[in-house]
């Protein structure tokens, strides 16, 4: 049975990247386990492990949330039983009550925690025992809860993350590489951009040249993409920019991981003369990032690839890795983020049986 207002509860818990230590200890006191363990993550945050037996199948998925906090919104009909079916259709008819869950992580990532936990709930009753639930923070902001737990011995050969995947298993997911970039100019006097060079003109040289860049078609995962934020120049408008900065964030395919690193590298690497004789150019600086990877799939269940990434390439000790979970990547991180109780409900369904399966 659906405990949903436990999910209410969750949603209702403000667990932005950087806050999320607070609901691991509320989850700690909240949720039942025979094993219940509290795990620093080295930056004020917290790891939340539960465990039923000697975990040979691991449920895992992550506490955090982007911003901005969203509170839930829920169907009346799911927290009140007194509503006859009749009167829920009516209402949904009317548009009076909504028929999705709304509200921070409701997709993105507290229903793959509440679907998990109604299942590893499921699984103790039926007896079932040996399996655990990994619940970490810093996802959002670069896995560094799943980093700080590889760091322990813990071993087990399964591991199932939970992501918005529409319930898919996912078959292949892209990885990723991500790269500061310092566009050095040189000031002057804005009514006499000839005697100066626009640090600005030089992003967008470089932008252009990146639009035109081919980095090759993958057959599974498919074209490379790419995205610029941290964008900050800040110039007078009078005065020609002496300095841009930014990162740029790659979605890198099996084809292209090397390629765009390769690329990145040598954009670096022909600008040094330039900066020698002018006095400008771009610096760029890796920052690191992880590989295109295949992913565990099992028969009889659905699976697709996605563009997203995920705690599980940073995840050691696990021989076979697992990534699915209700709901869509199409409305995670927007404010309209929101996630159907049936999409939950076959979650669920879906999290225990592969439970079964993998202890067979």
């Amino acid at each position: 049975m659906m405990d949903w207002q436990l999910f209410k509860e969750m949603l209702s818990l403000d667990s932005t990247s950087g806050k999320e230590r607070e609901t691991a200890l509320w989850l700690h006191e909240r949720l039942e386990a025979p094993s219940k363990e509290l795990m620093d993550v080295g930056d004020g945050t917290l790891n939340l492990f539960l465990r039923w037996g000697t975990p040979q199948v691991v449920f895992c998925t992550h506490m955090d949330t982007v911003p901005p906090y969203i509170p839930p919104a829920i169907p009346l009909h799911l927290l009140d039983p007194r509503i006859k079916a009749a009167d829920k259709d009516r209402l949904q008819k009317t548009r009076k009550a909504p028929s999705a869950i709304k509200g921070r992580g409701s997709c993105d990532a507290k229903g793959q925690l509440f679907a998990m936990y109604m299942a590893c709930k499921e699984l103790e009753a039926a007896g079932v025992t040996d399996f655990g639930l990994l619940l970490l923070a810093g996802e959002e902001t670069g896995s560094w809860g799943a980093k700080a737990f590889s760091k322990t011995p813990f071993q087990a050969p399964y591991l199932v993350v939970g992501e918005p995947t529409e319930n898919k298993m996912v078959s292949a997911s892209k990885g990723t590489k991500s790269f500061d970039l310092v566009f050095t100019g040189q000031a002057f006097h804005s009514g006499y951009p000839q005697y100066g060079v626009s640090a600005v003109d030089m992003f967008n040289d470089f932008y252009n040249k990146l639009k035109e860049k081919d980095f090759g078609q993958d057959p599974l995962l498919g074209e490379t993409t790419w995205n610029v934020g941290l964008l900050h120049s800040d110039n007078p408008q009078n005065i020609l920019s002496p300095e841009l900065k930014c990162r740029l964030y790659f979605r890198t395919t099996f084809v292209s991981d090397q390629k765009v690193q390769d690329w990145m590298a040598s954009i670096g690497a022909a600008d040094t003369a330039r900066k020698r004789s002018l006095k400008s150019g771009i610096t760029v600086i890796p920052r690191g990032g992880d590989a295109p990877a295949r992913y565990f799939t099992l028969p009889g269940f659905r699976k697709a690839p996605v563009a997203f990434g995920s705690d599980a390439p940073h995840l050691a000790g696990f021989s076979q890795k697992i990534i699915c979970g209700p709901g869509t990547v199409r409305v995670a991180h927007r404010t309209d983020e929101q996630i159907l109780p049936s999409e939950l409900e076959t979650a669920v369904g879906q999290y225990v049986r592969i439970c079964q399966f993998l202890q067979r």
